[in-house]
């Protein structure tokens, strides 16, 4: 029997491997703000490179890309009266996801985020595509990244399956939001990554 394919392994099988023309010499290759001949990444430096040359520090829609803008020490102390401020704020949720990796639940974060994309794609392939990534990656028992969901909610999402939507993981999301601002927020406000980053912010306004 051929051995099942797990999410990664899908989606390496889909992308196929491009490679950019061989660098000629005394050419140096061009300066690609995502270290790639693809132009996969939507940023500003492919948009409108000779304006923005200056300017390549812009966000990439991967959640596994890092964002060069700081936060002001208004957000991180508004961070700490709400959760909710956090999770809108790309900052804030980078700065929370740093924290969740360092107690080893980064899924949680990385989940809620792949079902805002979802709920955003109206293609129906799309969706059946990204539905089917994310049940791989952090809702089938066989993925190491599994997210902790009960029964009843895991039995919903088992039956849409036959018949995906870009709202099928609404009530999971809820239930791992609901978990994280239970659960990881309090702790995150204690932590080093957090206090850190507030003592570094007032630190900052002092000097200026």
């Amino acid at each position: 029997m051929p051995r099942s394919l797990s999410g990664v392994d899908m989606r390496k099988r889909q992308q196929p491997h491009i490679e950019g023309p061989p660098q000629a010499p005394g050419h140096p290759r061009p300066n690609n703000c995502c270290m790639c001949w693809c132009g996969c990444c939507k940023c500003l430096w492919n948009e409108d490179r000779m304006e923005r040359s200056e300017r390549a520090c812009t966000k990439m829609d991967s959640i596994e890309a890092t964002e060069e803008q700081q936060p002001t020490l208004d957000e991180v102390v508004a961070w700490a009266r709400s959760f909710e401020l956090v999770m809108r704020s790309s900052e804030g949720r980078e700065i929370f996801r740093e924290f969740l990796r360092s107690e080893y639940s980064e899924e949680n974060l990385l989940f809620w985020l792949a079902c805002e994309e979802l709920k955003k794609e109206t293609d129906p392939n799309a969706i059946d595509e990204k539905a089917r990534i994310i049940y791989e990656d952090y809702v089938s028992i066989l993925s190491p990244k599994e997210v902790s969901l009960d029964s009843r909610v895991r039995e919903g999402i088992n039956l849409s399956l036959t018949e995906p939507s870009n709202v099928m993981y609404e009530e999971a999301q809820l239930q791992i939001y609901t978990l994280m601002h239970r659960d990881s927020y309090p702790r995150f406000l204690n932590s080093s990554v957090y206090r850190d980053l507030l003592d570094h912010k007032r630190s900052s306004c002092l000097d200026t």
